[in-house]
């Protein structure tokens, strides 16, 4: 896995560009992220960091370091970090030497408008459903007379191999697992409050953890052309952010 930070989704909205098209956005927040561990191929057989993020803290924002383990203590006090943290994540990197325990993360300087990610999270439980809700199955007819409507169809095989399939597609929990949605536009970054705005939909419920990190696919063919296409919205973006500012620095005419 790429490197890469841990955040938590906040909502869906939305970003107008100058020509008032509505551009759908999700705000994915990011808790201080530090680096808890520093692994090598020497010692370990691979590079990677360990990142650590969610503070536990009390309501008064004092840490609430009781309710963590002995060894993930530890560890946390030997890398030098100075709140308890709760999500741990590792993330594969080339240059080891620029990353060391106890190094705070900045949004800034992970991502950057432009960038394409890859957004993994826990999709909402749906409970129990049926496979028609469940798979998306069209159903039987519906016309009068006909005795099945919503059910699933055969099941069965012949006498070979005589047992229903692993992996059938049927009645059962729905939601509640890991889904990841790849290549996913960066459409601003916004350093003073820790956020990005990413285009589209991520997987989960609201404050619910997410894993940002550079896409797996972003250098594939087709990947690159889609990205092209999108780049006006982050120039056209950065274009109107710019104007704001030159109109706030220039003087006013009398």
């Amino acid at each position: 896995m790429p490197l890469g930070l841990i955040g938590k989704k906040i909502g869906m909205t939305r970003v107008f560009l100058k020509d008032g098209t509505a551009i759908p956005v999700t705000v994915i927040k990011f808790e201080p992220n530090y680096v808890v561990q520093v692994k090598t191929v020497e010692r370990d057989g691979y590079n990677a960091i360990k990142v650590g993020s969610d503070p536990i803290l009390n309501k008064k924002g004092e840490p609430k370091w009781h309710k963590l383990t002995k060894p993930i203590k530890s560890e946390l006090e030997k890398a030098g970090i100075p709140v308890p943290l709760r999500r741990f994540k590792e993330f594969k990197v080339e240059n080891i030497q620029d990353f060391k325990p106890g190094q705070l993360l900045k949004v800034e300087d992970i991502f950057k408008p432009g960038d394409v990610v890859d957004v993994r999270g826990t999709s909402k439980g749906r409970g129990f459903a049926g496979a028609m809700k469940r798979w998306d199955f069209g159903g039987f007819p519906k016309s009068h007379g006909h005795r099945y409507h919503r059910a699933v169809g055969a099941i069965g095989q012949r006498s070979d191999p005589g047992r229903v399939w692993k992996g059938k597609r049927m009645p059962g929990h729905w939601g509640n697992e890991p889904i990841t949605v790849q290549g996913l536009l960066v459409v601003d970054v916004i350093p003073e409050e820790n956020v990005i705005l990413v285009k589209g939909s991520v997987p989960g419920w609201n404050k619910g953890t997410v894993y940002v990190y550079h896409s797996t696919i972003a250098n594939r063919r087709k990947k690159k052309l889609k990205t092209k296409r999108e780049k006006y919205i982050v120039e056209n973006l950065l274009k109107a952010e710019e104007d704001k500012q030159s109109a706030q620095t220039q003087p006013e005419s009398n």
